[in-house]
């Protein structure tokens, strides 16, 4: 007799791989200049000050033991005022939980407050990531479009009073991952106030809010609420490697999480949760390393915004660039960027097609392109391989 194959969870039958990290398989070609990641530039990563900070640690034998679930409590503690001063009120170390990575944050919150389906409210376009999360928790996500001022929050209103009641509204609050755009200072209010007549939590993804360019964005959501969660990481401003994200949110929601990551790892890397804490409690030296961050991006941003102009003229237009790391190309000439993906590919670059982020015929004109990981000359180069593939299509 011949044994049934044993059966996977059904859960992972609504689920699919992220088009962008599948992309990023194909897209390790030496010759290719890929617009396609959201990657920091690696010449940026402050790798000796890593590596000092890794020196430091390692003279404590705490660095190589577990830690508290929650995060070691000296970068807790780092955390929490620097966000006391963002929201300008008083957060407390118990209201912090630090993660592997902030898409780990993103899972357990997605956990602890999502039932099999509930509504969950999205950018559209969204964040793959969050897309998965929130679809392997089994809820029933609805779309929002977003203009250049963020998500559209009259709409939602409109959706609260025909009976829409979401238990989660996410949105990446500060240049958008992927249409780069920030929410103004009025929805954010207003979205807080939504949540406040209505009951719902926010979400307030917010990886990229230190690189700004011109000016900081507006304050978090969460300084105009106490329904928020917010998530952020040191991967965009210190190291990737490190695997260090945090989310701050209420009490009551940190304990929820807390349990969820018991079971989830137990616990992070006491080494790199210690080195972050020794990076990010280093003001005078994190303020200029964060300054010419936001130097470089910005000189990046408008490389690749004036090649854009330069070569496609009014058959595109481009998402503004006042921070973050991508921009939103949308092509005015029936362009499919799916179908011209590969053209691109064999001219040697790479982004991710608009239909990556939402499956719709709103945006298979669109694409993400990421200008952080390139310098200059090379931006301009890709958008004259970008030219290439579009006139092949």
């Amino acid at each position: 007799m011949t044994a049934t194959i044993p059966s996977l969870a059904r859960r992972l039958d609504s689920v699919q791989s992220s088009a962008i990290r599948d992309l990023l398989a194909l897209t390790a070609r030496e010759d290719v200049i890929s617009l396609a990641g959201g990657l920091p530039a690696a010449e940026l990563i402050p790798a000796q000050r890593v590596r000092e900070a890794a020196a430091a640690v390692l003279s404590e034998s705490s660095a190589v033991q577990y830690g508290e679930t929650p995060g070691w409590r000296g970068l807790r503690e780092v955390i929490a005022a620097r966000e006391s001063a963002s929201l300008r009120r008083t957060v407390d170390p118990a209201e912090v939980v630090v993660t592997h990575g902030s898409q780990q944050a993103l899972t357990l919150v997605a956990q602890a407050l999502v039932d099999p389906g509930a509504v969950v409210v999205v950018d559209e376009p969204a964040y793959t990531g969050a897309l998965q999360v929130f679809s392997i928790a089994g809820a029933e996500i609805h779309a929002l479009p977003i203009a250049d001022d963020g998500m559209n929050t009259g709409e939602l209103e409109q959706r609260l009073r025909d009976g829409l009641r979401p238990a989660l509204v996410h949105t990446v609050s500060n240049f958008h991952n992927p249409r780069g755009v920030t929410l103004s200072d009025v929805k954010r209010r207003h979205l807080a106030e939504l949540a406040a007549r209505y009951g719902f939590w926010i979400l307030e993804d917010d990886p990229y809010g230190e690189i700004w360019f011109d000016a900081p964005p507006p304050k978090p959501i969460a300084a105009h609420s106490d329904r928020v969660i917010r998530l952020s990481s040191a991967s965009k401003i210190l190291a990737p490697a490190l695997r260090v994200g945090w989310m701050v949110a209420p009490k009551r929601v940190c304990d929820a999480v807390e349990l969820l990551k018991q079971g989830a790892d137990l616990c992070g890397s006491s080494m790199t949760q210690q080195m972050t804490a020794n990076l990010l409690s280093d003001d005078a030296w994190l303020e200029v390393h964060v300054d010419g961050l936001r130097a470089e991006y910005g000189l990046r941003a408008d490389a690749l915004r004036g090649a854009l102009d330069a070569r496609f003229g009014d058959r595109i237009s481009v998402s503004p660039a006042d921070g973050g790391m991508f921009v939103w190309l949308t092509f005015h000439d029936g362009t499919d960027t799916t179908a011209m993906l590969p053209k691109a590919l064999d001219n040697g670059v790479a982004f991710v097609p608009g239909r990556a982020f939402a499956d719709t015929a709103e945006h298979a004109g669109a694409a993400r392109l990421c200008f952080a990981s390139s310098p200059p000359a090379m931006l301009e180069t890709a958008v004259s391989r970008l030219y290439s593939a579009h006139t092949l299509s």
